[in-house]
């Protein structure tokens, strides 16, 4: 039986500092976002971004997260509804969405609850992507880390798994892939009685790299904002903090004339249609 999409504890107590996570977290880079816009098929629009555009368009911000959507809703971002609802309850129409965008989140979400919802209020043939920004040390394990030192905050995150997945674990995929995990029997009757595969496979994927120039305490401002730090309790907090300052201080360190630090990662985009 599908399961209900209701907010993780995890995300509800580890972006509690909403704030916070808007001032560290990076924002997409303009080639992923350029990218993004050929993927949802929206015509004409190489230099437009998701937020500060010249386009119209009407957008639906939906969050079930308070803090995080205090924080959006700061912003006053022009032609952008912001409503509360999470993905398996969005309080639009059906078939209203040329195009959905699930930003940094799709992990926590990953169900057939919530899949049949995002199918819901698409129009047929519409976009569904996912983006994350992700830096080495929160990478998938398989992704080999540019430096040692990300290499050893990579360790310090798997030290630290709760049990929840995350994109590093990849298992978002499984949601689409269970779409196709049948018999050929089974097809043939899905075949005749519509109920067919929600959205297209195999999924889009790209991926693009960055780099970007970090002081030392904004390495770890942005590190915090990850759950899995936010919701350690104090002590050992503190102990992971002298951790990744000491591992900043280490050998191979890329700095800058400015000296700070150089931080690698990448902005990864899957996508898919609405069949």
């Amino acid at each position: 039986m599908a399961t209900t999409f209701a907010i993780n504890p995890r995300a509800a107590s580890g972006f509690q500092d909403a704030s916070n996570y808007d001032a560290h977290r990076p924002s997409f880079p303009a080639e992923a976002v350029d990218k993004l816009l050929t993927h949802l098929g929206v015509a004409g629009l190489k230099n437009a971004r998701l937020v500060n555009r010249e386009e119209e368009f009407d957008v639906v911000g939906i969050e079930p997260h308070a803090g995080m959507r205090e924080e959006l809703v700061k912003k006053s971002l022009r032609g952008v509804k912001v409503l509360e609802g999470d993905a398996a309850h969005m309080p639009i129409e059906d078939g209203w969405g040329d195009a959905l965008i699930a930003a940094q989140a799709f992990h926590w979400f990953a169900t057939e609850e919530s899949l049949k919802e995002i199918h819901k209020v698409l129009r047929p043939g519409a976009a569904f992507e996912m983006i994350w920004n992700i830096e080495d040390y929160n990478a998938p394990i398989e992704y080999l880390s540019t430096t040692k030192w990300e290499q050893k905050m990579k360790d310090i995150i798997a030290s630290l798994d709760d049990g929840h997945p995350r994109f590093r674990h990849m298992t978002w995929k499984q949601v689409f892939e269970k779409q196709q995990d049948t018999t050929p029997l089974q097809t043939l009757k899905d075949a005749f009685s519509g109920h067919m595969p929600m959205f297209s496979l195999p999924l889009g994927e790209e991926e693009v790299k960055w780099t970007v120039w970090l002081t030392d305490e904004a390495v770890w401002s942005r590190y915090a904002t990850l759950s899995m730090i936010a919701n350690v309790d104090e002590d050992r907090k503190a102990e992971i903090r002298k951790e990744v300052f000491d591992a900043l201080e280490e050998d191979g360190v890329e700095r800058n004339a400015r000296g700070e630090v150089a931080v690698h990662g990448m902005t990864y985009l899957a996508w898919t249609s609405r069949d």
